[in-house]
């Protein structure tokens, strides 16, 4: 893997309806965001309350940080970008 993900925080927002973890690719940090469609194809009885999308996450950790790397080294990981959005389809 290319990124790291030492810290297990994440956090849902509310008015984008994603959840926001982080990434390391040495020093650099990475904001992803899994959108509340992915969550679902992951979790399909999942709560749609926060409480509900954090468990999803949880649950589907480790395949979200091996889609993360993915779409990171795809997207050319470190020329400047530093936000990638986890889609439904990516999964």
């Amino acid at each position: 893997m290319r990124l790291h993900f030492p810290n297990p925080s994440r956090s849902f927002d509310e008015s984008s309806r994603q959840v926001l973890f982080w990434g390391y690719d040495g020093t650099i940090e990475v904001s992803f965001f899994v959108e509340a469609s992915a969550l679902q194809r992951l979790s399909p009885g999942m709560s749609n309350a926060e409480a509900g999308f954090l468990k999803a996450f949880d649950a589907a950790r480790d395949k979200i940080y091996e889609v993360a790397d993915k779409l990171y080294v795809r997207g050319g990981g470190g020329k400047g970008t530093y936000a990638y959005i986890l889609a439904a389809e990516d999964f």
